[in-house]
């Protein structure tokens, strides 16, 4: 056995050295101090309903893990494609993305008094705390997800592939192999849209509440020690922005490796690894991508408190970027064979066993050209979504003037900079799947996800450290420490809103792409020649697909009014029957608010969540898998849509407000806080809360995990016939001279 022969197991090991270095990290949080009795016992308050809101979900999340694995375990009997063993991997899938969150959770209950503790000191300091705190999140994330992915492919590899005498790595058997992968996702996907949603609405039921009864009619600030609602309002920051975040990147990271590899089983490569080069080629770039984001953190440090945070944080990420981009080269060119490939679902006239004229014959240096092209989509989305939340920049700017004239002209405003804000991004995703399948057809729109996701643990670390500085502000503001030690934590919480939003755009992204390599993956496995939109069924499954995410979001914000309007009462409840409150005598019923969020959150996040796992389910074995194939269109392109408009609409309302707190010019006089304006710019980010914060991220995982529903369902809806048509296919393949692919066909 060779050097090369080894890389299988490499993969594993760089999920290792990401959760050591998570460990020395959170070491380092766990020891930094805590600051006073005061905020300690806050503290304390935030850890115990964060916690009990994560036992809650997990008990009924439990009963539903339990059902859909006995399910799984069924199906896997069915198809001689599938085994019962993918009920190990969805569980396997299903209790990482769980405990992914749970990481980030701890830290993050840990990180926030240690946060405000160290402002106390420097703007240095605090984000030195709160970005390490994000750290230990994106690299637990990123080392569960490759350590998982990596390890569970190693096991069915060898027990569908290299232990079956005669077994291809382009036939069946690898197929099987990838199939019980795909439960991993699947488990993994499932937690994450639970987590997601339920997160959002606990967490903007709280915020809602605190914002318009603190805010608006007690004239207080949402983070007084004095409103009910601020205990619950900071505990939502964590399950919802932290452990509801953490589950979701770990699915989307997840789902998109797998996409790539399934796509990759179906690519003839003469490599050195056995030909299956194109399948590992993910996984060790998305472990590249987690050891340079190790880099790219530690050079994420300002050193004045006039200093940029954000410019800090921008060259981590950029740093990371390039690093992975240039060892993305040398990894492509060492890993790919020098002749040119091709994919053999549509590339060979089944007659003549020769590639069909005009065949899109790829070469490794297309590859790479493909994963470039994910880089600059990722980095694009990026830039458009801040330029579209960012404060100070011309669309949050017309809300601000919007807000002198109302609340109503405050609303009318935020939903037009939303709906702006998708034409870009859609353009730039149109060129990047253009682009990735000109260098490498199918398998380089799937490998530009790839590249995109490369370095999320960098990705996520920026994101979760807005939550911790968030909490450290909330938390220094019901303490009443000095102003000063508010305004560097302020500083750190604007600067985490803008990452926040450019992080739900860079998801969007990466969803989009992945749902496509899905897409792509499940027409292959279903048997699917073409899907005709000119069949009325499949228009109707079309059109069906696209209305669903409009249904997925009226139920997100539905709940989300259903539990504020709770919430609201019961903080006017105690305004009006505990004296004492407003004059600092009495300690208002925090557990109360608490309680009315978890519950709600428990009980409103079903509905959603079923609609995503039953649809594919209900509509592939009644009306079949052409139909399917319709349904997923309508929803991967209704839900990007959907996904953007409502991300950043309530990410530009919320820095609308927040531009209020410094002063905002309008018509030659400036408003601050309390103001008329202000005013109406509480409510408009009221209503955008739900958009960003529980709908609208979650639309990103509502169509991953559609697609990864229907990619393991597949099999089961694959005729008899279009089975031994794949199965010809795939012998004549292999009985060809595989040296016909060197075509000298330069792109």
């Amino acid at each position: 056995m060779d050097l090369n022969s080894y890389l299988i197991y490499l993969i594993p090991v760089f999920g290792l050295i990401g959760i050591l270095v998570m460990a020395i990290k959170s070491a380092w949080v766990t020891k930094q101090e805590t600051g006073d009795a005061s905020m300690n016992e806050l503290a304390g308050y935030i850890a115990d309903g964060a916690m009990a809101f994560l036992r809650a979900e997990w008990k009924v999340l439990s009963y539903f893990v339990v059902v859909a694995g006995l399910l799984l375990a069924w199906s896997g009997t069915t198809v001689a494609t599938s085994s019962p063993v993918i009920a190990i991997s969805f569980l396997i899938g299903a209790f990482l993305s769980a405990f992914a969150g749970y990481l980030g959770m701890r830290i993050a209950t840990k990180s926030n008094v240690r946060t405000t503790q160290a402002a106390k000191t420097s703007l240095a300091q605090a984000l030195k705390v709160s970005f390490t705190g994000g750290t230990v999140m994106g690299l637990g994330v990123a080392g569960l997800a490759i350590i998982g992915l990596g390890s569970l492919f190693i096991v069915f590899y060898t027990m569908y592939v290299t232990s079956v005498p005669g077994a291809t790595v382009n036939g069946e058997h690898m197929a099987k192999a990838l199939d019980v992968l795909a439960g991993f996702s699947l488990g993994a996907e499932s937690i994450a849209l639970f987590a997601r949603v339920g997160g959002g609405i606990y967490t903007k039921a709280a915020d809602v509440g605190a914002d318009l009864v603190g805010k608006v009619e007690a004239g207080i600030p949402e983070d007084d020690v004095r409103n009910p609602a601020t205990i619950a309002d900071n505990v939502g920051d964590n399950v919802g922005d932290v452990a509801g975040m953490g589950a979701d990147l770990f699915g989307s990271y997840v789902a998109t490796m797998l996409a790539t590899m399934v796509l990759g089983r179906e690519i003839v490569s003469n490599d050195s690894f056995g030909g299956i080069a194109p399948v590992l080629l993910p996984m060790v770039i998305a472990g590249l991508g987690l050891i340079f984001s190790i880099v790219g953190a530690s050079l994420v440090k300002i050193k004045n408190e006039t200093d940029s945070v954000q410019k800090a944080l921008n060259i981590g990420n950029w740093s990371s970027i390039v690093l992975t981009a240039i060892a993305t080269y040398f990894l492509v060119q060492w890993m790919l064979p020098n002749d040119s490939f091709f994919m053999i679902r549509d590339e060979i006239n089944h007659n003549t066993h020769e590639l069909k004229p005009g065949s899109l014959v790829f070469t490794k240096n297309g590859v790479f050209g493909s994963i470039m092209v994910g880089l600059v989509v990722g980095t694009l989305m990026s830039i458009i979504t801040e330029y579209y939340t960012a404060m100070g920049k011309r669309p949050v700017m017309s809300i601000i003037r919007q807000s002198a004239t109302g609340h109503a002209t405050n609303i009318i405003g935020g939903l037009a900079v939303g709906m702006e804000s998708t034409v870009l991004p859609i353009l730039v995703l149109a060129a990047g799947i253009y682009g990735s399948y000109f260098f490498a057809g199918l398998y380089g729109v799937a490998i530009a996800a790839a590249g995109m996701m490369a370095t999320t643990a960098m990705q996520l670390a920026i994101d979760a450290f807005g939550p911790i500085a968030d909490n450290a502000g909330g938390i220094a503001e019901m303490s009443r420490l000095p102003e000063e030690v508010r305004g560097r934590t302020d500083n750190l919480d604007a600067v985490g809103n803008t990452t926040a939003a450019t992080g739900k755009g860079f998801a969007i992204a990466s969803a989009a792409l992945t749902s496509l390599a899905l897409f792509a993956a499940f027409v292959g496995v279903a048997g699917i020649e073409h899907i005709d939109i000119y069949k009325a069924n499949v228009l109707a499954g079309l059109f069906v697909g696209g209305m669903i995410p409009f249904i997925f979001s009226a139920l997100c914000i539905s709940a989300v009014g259903r539990a504020a309007m709770a919430m609201v009462e019961e903080v006017r409840r105690q305004f009006r029957e505990i004296p004492g409150i407003m004059e600092y005598k009495a300690r208002p019923e925090y557990e109360k608010c608490v309680e009315i969020s978890t519950k709600a959150s428990i009980r409103e996040m079903v509905a959603p969540g079923l609609i995503a796992l039953i649809t594919p389910i209900v509509v592939g074995f009644i009306f079949g898998p052409e139909v399917l194939g319709g349904l997923l269109a309508g929803v991967t392109v209704s839900g990007v849509l959907m996904g953007i408009f409502q991300s950043n609409a309530g990410g530009a309302w919320d820095n609308a407000k927040k531009s209020f707190e410094k002063g905002v010019e309008i018509n030659g006089e400036i408003y601050y806080k309390k103001s008329e304006p202000h005013k109406a710019s509480v409510t408009g980010d009221t209503v955008g809360d739900p958009f960003k914060d529980t709908s609208g991220p979650s639309m990103n995982i509502l169509i991953k995990l559609m697609s990864i529903v229907s990619l393991v369902i597949a099999p089961h809806l694959n005729t008899a016939d279009a089975t031994n048509k794949m199965m010809q296919k795939q012998e004549k393949v292999q009985s060809m001279n595989v040296h016909v692919v060197h075509v000298d066909k330069k792109l």
